[in-house]
């Protein structure tokens, strides 16, 4: 039997909305948006200049290899041959015919893969990729993102989220807790589970049998809330500010009416809580699309990227080592957290792999590869990867060098490590570059330090999160602004760059040292 809503079944008398309706007061402002989500899914597809674009929701990166086999099937007869990676753990499938979305769907059907067409773009759920396959003590957020994903697709009130509405199940770690989710269930060292509501520091703690409802009913209270606001939100951080107040309120409210205990944490930082700051908005963002802000009115097809709460502490396990470390002194962050590529100890005896797609995009000979090698369901993560786990340790060694020599990124001293890209042209209508053809020939010029992500135009779309990164967009007529972008203070100079010099400014911008002399 299909789990239920927690909410009552009128939902238009549930306690939480007419709570809401009570302690808000009214106020008359013009809407953030007054058109629909048009982002792409399964089911509604983008067109984009390459053919029409499908984005399949997987829930914590879930992929049995039968699954898998069918994605390539599909990538290949009807796709371009290719499967994107996208910033939450999803897979794009591009340059489809227009005619193919019937039988794109009944494969999708036929696997498993959409188990409610209603809620097939809602069922935005990432979770800590490496839980219960390395060697830190974790939370069972693969089972949480299961009861959540059925939770979701049984709520008729939860197919109004918006297509980028996001949910993060984070083992304690802190990894997918610095995506910038709009609810966040964030493991604890005592067993408990924090309940975070967009980029507030504090969160309700509960039991981690009631994490996954609380999630859920978090998620329609942000609908009631967002509809009493008249603003057209469709994240949490684009509620007017007082609005925004009241949303924790009313979601403890609503728990409460649910019969789920909960009591205030003030500072919603896990284990480690003398972790460094994690990562903040991008300074001095346009209130509109970009970097440090959701998108605008209209349509993005690539994937949107939330900014992580500024000022809040990392949660991080110990001994955990979220990315690898610069020896050389003043040198900036290296990638942000998240699975670095190379070879996984699980504590069943086996080894996981961990690796990682050049500018997020796979062939399906590569994509085969990967899950050939893997003993359990792939996890696709959001930082572009894939983890493979099962692997018999002895032949662990060897795999993995069949994917780097299969062209995959399976080591922190690849220079593809770290180096993303939009679509860019001639995918993209807006791209004003054809980025991952300079990102490659940029590549041989220098690697390590920081992030960077090339855009072909101000969007920004597929950026990094967490950290400093390098922030390379295109102009036209062949030039590209460079900067640093982050939670600390820029350090380098914007500079526009275009010709032979291009990836000598991107190769010192990713490792300049962390002070003000080059202000």
């Amino acid at each position: 039997m299909p789990p239920t809503s927690p909410t009552p079944v009128n939902r238009d008398e549930a306690p939480p909305r007419a709570a809401v309706r009570e302690s808000v007061r009214e106020s008359v402002r013009a809407p953030l948006r007054e058109r629909g989500d048009a982002c792409p899914g399964a089911l509604r597809l983008h067109t984009a200049d390459d053919g029409r674009l499908a984005r399949l929701r997987l829930p914590a990166g879930l992929l049995t290899a039968r699954q898998a086999e069918v994605l390539a099937d599909a990538a290949e007869r009807l796709g371009d041959g290719h499967l994107d990676l996208t910033s939450r753990g999803n897979v794009q499938l591009r340059g489809l015919g227009r005619s193919c979305g019937a039988e794109l769907a009944g494969l999708l059907h036929e696997a498993g893969l959409l188990p409610s067409e209603s809620h097939e773009r809602v069922r935005n759920i990432v979770a800590s990729p490496l839980a219960g396959l390395d060697e830190l003590p974790s939370a069972d957020v693969q089972l949480w993102a299961g009861e959540l994903d059925g939770l979701l697709c049984a709520s008729p009130r939860a197919a109004a989220l918006s297509g980028r509405f996001l949910f993060a199940l984070d083992d304690g770690r802190g990894d997918v807790a610095g995506l910038g989710a709009d609810v966040t269930l964030l493991a604890r060292e005592d067993g408990s589970v924090v309940v975070r509501i967009g980029a507030n520091g504090s969160g309700l703690r509960v039991t981690p049998e009631d994490a996954p409802r609380a999630a859920l009913l978090a998620g329609e209270t942000f609908l009631t809330v967002a509809e009493a606001s008249g603003s057209g939100a469709w994240r949490v951080r684009e509620l007017p500010a007082e609005y925004g107040r009241e949303l924790e309120a009313a979601v403890r409210a609503g728990l409460t009416d649910a019969g789920i205990g909960t009591e205030y944490v003030a500072e919603a930082a896990g284990p480690g809580s003398g972790a460094d700051p994690g990562p903040g908005p991008v300074p001095g963002a346009d209130p509109g699309p970009g970097p440090g802000r959701g998108p605008g009115p209209g349509s993005r097809p690539e994937q949107e990227l939330p900014i992580p709460s500024p000022g809040l502490p990392s949660p991080v396990l110990p001994g955990a080592v979220p990315s690898p470390v610069l020896a050389s002194p003043g040198l900036p962050s290296p990638v942000p957290p998240g699975p670095v590529p190379g070879l996984v100890p699980s504590p069943d005896g086996t080894t996981a792999l961990s690796v990682h797609a050049r500018l997020g995009r796979l062939t399906v000979a590569q994509w085969r590869l990967l899950a050939a090698a893997a003993n359990g369901p792939l996890r696709v993560t959001p930082w572009r990867g894939v983890i493979v786990p099962g692997v018999a340790p002895a032949a662990a060694g060897a795999t993995l060098d069949r994917l780097r020599t299969a062209g995959l990124i399976t080591g922190p001293g690849s220079p593809w490590h770290g180096v993303g890209a939009c679509t860019g042209r001639p995918g993209c209508a807006k791209a004003l570059a054809d980025v991952r053809s300079d990102a490659a020939a940029a590549v041989s010029r220098g690697s390590g330090g920081l992030p960077v992500h090339w855009s072909g135009c101000a969007r920004r779309c597929g950026h990094p999160q967490g950290g400093r990164w390098v922030d390379v967009v295109a102009t036209g007529e062949g030039r590209y602004d460079i900067s640093v972008q982050g939670e600390a203070p820029d350090t380098t100079p914007n500079a526009t760059t275009t010709g032979p010099e291009l990836a000598d400014a991107v190769a010192a911008a990713r490792t300049t040292p962390l002070t003000s002399s080059t202000r």
